[in-house]
């Protein structure tokens, strides 16, 4: 007679393996279909899908998730979920189909256009690659809890009742690609960036913070490119550049032909508006616009930049004479060389193609039609600075996808638009 215990034993064995398979597989989605996801997730989400996330995903450390181009990312509005990137992420959308991380059309609303509907994308020290090409993020922000996966882990300010930005990333050694992309609706800051080899370039920022954020928010560890973005009304800065964190190297940040439109009106008790300069940060600025911002360059006078920071060659155009009178270098206004700037109301109008320059300084609604482009005769054509030194122009190598981006050439107009 056959001996089927050792048949039994096998199979038993067999069956143990495959639960055990699956079990620790279950929260990985690698499918190229579209699915939902909560818990670990890794591999590739396919062209034109769409994932709906029910609850906090986790890309573990060692793995990548690569989500290709025109992927719906839908977050379930309940469970306002969190993404934590242990690994890489490469968001890698085209401009005819972004990636889009947001939630159900029917939660779009004027009420809720500060978004806190998830969370935010929160990648942690192991993270070493992270790109956001072609992306759009809305719709984010929530307060963390003590629940939350962020606090648990001690990630972003790992407390509760923080206000979570659209995007954190904390490796020194790591890098990060932000380009093409835009942030919008959110309740605080848009980033929040405290290390890597970055570049920041062709994004627009708008409709952000309630009672604070910064679009762009570079601590120590950053050296940072950040060229031809646009910022709208940002409650705060459009920028907050600062040294802060005690992490090496020191923060040098080189922001070129940016525009910046209405940014900081929405907190006036608050330090800054435009661009504000901390703790020693080593900053470069160039050929930037400040249209109607609340304030241009401004310094903490109790902890102020490196002395080897240069401003050179940007404009300040304000609508009314209250926004000129507060844009003259003082003490804590930073003034530069080679500047456009005036005293008088109206003066230096940038002639935008297509955008109402007074429009009220509080308005935080972003009209997609409006065209910041410049019209010809405007006084920041052919005044930008160009030889200057970046520190990515030789490009950063994205080994997860095989791709090098390099910061854009800066321009010889200022703002981050020229003629059409």
């Amino acid at each position: 007679m056959m001996n089927l215990k050792p048949i039994f034993t096998a199979l038993l064995l067999s069956a143990i393996a495959v639960s055990g398979c699956r079990k620790a597989n279950l929260d990985v989605d690698t499918s190229s279909a579209n699915g939902s996801a909560s818990g670990e997730v890794s591999g590739v989400w396919a062209k034109g899908s769409t994932q709906i996330i029910k609850g906090d995903i986790t890309i573990p450390a060692g793995k990548s998730l690569t989500i290709e181009e025109g992927v719906t990312v839908l977050m379930d509005t309940i469970a306002k979920p969190e993404i934590i990137v242990k690994g890489n992420l490469y968001s890698m959308g085209t401009a005819e189909n972004p990636v889009k991380f947001t939630v159900n059309d029917a939660y779009k609303t004027p009420a809720k256009k500060f978004g806190k509907m998830w969370g935010g994308i929160l990648a942690a020290p192991t993270c070493t690659e992270l790109v956001l090409d072609h992306t759009i993020l809305e719709y984010g922000g929530n307060t963390t809890s003590d629940a939350s996966t962020s606090v648990k882990q001690g990630l972003y300010k790992a407390v509760a009742g923080e206000n979570l930005p659209a995007l954190w990333f904390s490796n020194v050694n790591g890098k990060l690609i932000v380009v093409n992309s835009i942030v919008r609706n959110f309740q605080e800051d848009c980033t929040y960036i405290e290390g890597g080899k970055i570049i920041f370039a062709n994004n627009t920022f708008y409709t952000t913070g309630v009672t604070g954020g910064e679009a762009m928010n570079f601590k120590s560890g950053c050296l940072a490119d950040v060229g031809f973005n646009i910022v709208y009304s940002a409650n705060t800065n459009a920028l907050k550049l600062s040294n802060s964190g005690d992490r090496n190297p020191q923060a040098y940040i080189i922001a070129y032909n940016n525009t910046m439109v209405n940014t900081g009106w929405r907190r006036p008790s608050a330090k800054g508006g435009s661009v504000w300069l901390e703790s020693n940060v080593h900053a470069d600025l160039y050929n930037n616009l400040f249209a109607n911002t609340r304030f241009g360059i401004k310094r903490d006078t109790k902890s102020t930049e490196d002395k080897r920071t240069v401003i050179s060659n940007n404009l300040y155009y304000g609508y009314d004479q209250t926004t000129v009178d507060q844009f003259q270098p003082s003490k804590d206004i930073v003034g530069g060389v080679n500047e456009i700037i005036s005293t008088k109301a109206g003066d230096n109008d940038p002639k935008f193609v297509n955008y109402p320059v007074s429009t009220p300084v509080l308005n935080a609604d972003f009209n997609t039609a409006w065209d910041f482009h410049l019209q010809s005769g405007s006084p920041a054509l052919n005044h930008g600075k160009t030889d200057f030194i970046r520190h990515h122009a030789a490009g950063i190598t994205i080994a997860g996808v095989g791709v090098t981006y390099n910061s854009p050439d800066p321009a010889n107009y200022i703002g981050a638009f020229g003629t059409k």
